[in-house]
């Protein structure tokens, strides 16, 4: 082979890895001179402490939720990636945030107005980190069988001053799924409104007492459709927050 196109060939080699592990799509990579920066424009920030180029479920599971963030503005998705070799790379930003390469990945919340980061312990898929976020912040973030609409009838409905206004918003959110076209957006409206007809029954407690017993359901033997359907049902849930939850 000639010498020269040899090297050529290495040297195309290593910038296609390279362009391959340049990061998610939907989630910027940040290192220590930008790290301050970036985080300090947004509302919130979701960020991976992680080995420089990440790869498997873990990461598939992150791209998803870059992916469902991209309409949302006040959201950040990123990536820190740490070197416990050579030069040692972002090291300095893990160790001021307490990470070990042991626990990676590690993946943090950085909320406008709070000094200290909240830290995600849950299993790395995307509908629990998407959950995390909407937990702790107040960035609108659309988890996976959730209607935006209804969203914003279920935030209205848990602040509510009793069942008489409860009631107005039922009505309106019977009103407004009638014009759903889709059946699959049918159905989870359905979840939506029967969830609030439990609570005007039983009381606020009723959303805690559901979410154990779908979370149950979930972690239990059952097919992959059904734990589909289960953490569709989770994610509805969230939306009836209450403010004393957060």
């Amino acid at each position: 082979m000639n010498h020269k196109y040899f090297i050529d060939l290495v040297l195309f080699l290593v910038f296609l890895k390279v362009d391959i592990s340049a990061g998610l799509k939907g989630a910027v990579s940040l290192d220590s001179w930008t790290f301050d920066k970036v985080i300090s424009k947004f509302k919130a920030t979701l960020v991976k402490f992680d080995i420089t180029y990440p790869y498997g479920e873990k990461e598939d599971e992150y791209g998803k939720v870059a992916e469902s963030a991209r309409f949302s503005p006040d959201l950040l998705i990123a990536e820190v990636g740490v070197q416990d070799y050579g030069e040692k790379e972002n090291s300095d930003i893990a160790e001021r945030y307490g990470v070990s390469k042991d626990n990676f990945p590690v993946i943090k919340l950085f909320v406008d107005g709070k000094s200290d980061p909240f830290t995600f312990s849950g299993e790395v898929r995307a509908d629990e980190i998407k959950s995390f976020i909407k937990k702790y912040s107040q960035v609108r973030l659309v988890l996976d069988k959730c209607l935006p609409q209804f969203d914003e009838f279920a935030e209205r409905f848990v602040a509510a001053a009793g069942k008489d206004q409860m009631e107005v918003i039922l009505t309106e959110a019977k009103e407004a799924a009638k014009d759903i076209p889709s059946d699959s957006e049918k159905k989870s409206a359905d979840v939506y409104i029967k969830m609030m007809q439990k609570v005007i029954e039983r009381g606020v407690g009723f959303i805690a007492s559901e979410k154990e017993r779908v979370k149950n359901i979930k972690e239990g033997k059952i097919t992959t459709a059904k734990k589909e359907e289960m953490q569709g049902r989770l994610n509805i849930l969230h939306s009836f927050a209450v403010k004393d939850e957060l």
